[in-house]
């Protein structure tokens, strides 16, 4: 979404400068304390961004499909990486160097905006998570969690099939595996979603941002 917004010598420029890796499922794209030398988008797969607790209980913050692109936060505060990206499926991952990062900064005002929009729904994203996650029972949190993924502006041009485990999307919601599996058939039932041999689609989606209320035919 950004490229297209920026002169064409920068586009460029930024052509010229990111590298294309690929992970494969389970592999690290950053683990947590890292030092953070690279803006990061995914070119094709699925990603999730967690961290663990000094008892061993992991957390998801967030999960980066194709298009989305994550890490500006600590290029901008210069900080060591706050959380660990894991693959969970096989991933392209395009990197931006710093340098490139901060030059487009420097001279580029749609970067600027893009950036600043880009970090207004991230905040917007995470300010969601913790109401669900206090607010809403576990069916709901479910939904709308699955739903969130699908923001226009961090995960653009996203497929409607998700190749995800139950596990996971327990993760993100704040449930049990069990319960998770429990959410996943009531939505089922409700026509919002399919769950398929290794992950969901996803069939109404503003069904999901709504639920549990009725969306109009």
């Amino acid at each position: 979404m950004w490229a297209h917004m920026l002169a064409p010598d920068h586009v460029q420029k930024a052509e010229d400068e990111i590298v294309e890796r690929f992970i494969p499922a389970g592999g690290y794209v950053c683990r947590k304390g890292d030092p953070v030398d690279h803006w990061m988008g995914v070119l094709d797969g699925f990603l999730k961004m967690s961290s663990i607790s000094p008892e061993g209980k992991t957390v998801t913050f967030s999960c980066m499909l194709a298009g989305g692109w994550f890490g500006e936060g600590s290029l901008l505060k210069t900080e060591p990486r706050r959380y660990d990206v894991v693959a969970l499926r096989d991933t392209r991952v395009a990197y931006m160097p710093r340098s490139t990062f901060t030059f487009l900064l420097d001279n580029s005002i749609p970067f600027n905006r893009f950036l600043l929009h880009q970090l207004n729904e991230r905040l917007g994203l995470f300010i969601s998570l913790v109401e669900y996650d206090r607010m809403l029972d576990p069916d709901t949190r479910v939904a709308r969690c699955l739903a969130a993924m699908f923001n226009p502006y961090l995960n653009p041009g996203s497929s409607m099939q998700l190749q995800i485990s139950q596990e996971e999307i327990g993760y993100i919601s704040s449930v049990s595996r069990q319960r998770a599996n429990q959410a996943l058939q009531l939505l089922e039932k409700k026509q919002l979603l399919s769950v398929d041999y290794g992950g969901i689609t996803i069939l109404n989606l503003e069904g999901l941002r709504r639920y549990p209320e009725p969306v109009a035919a």
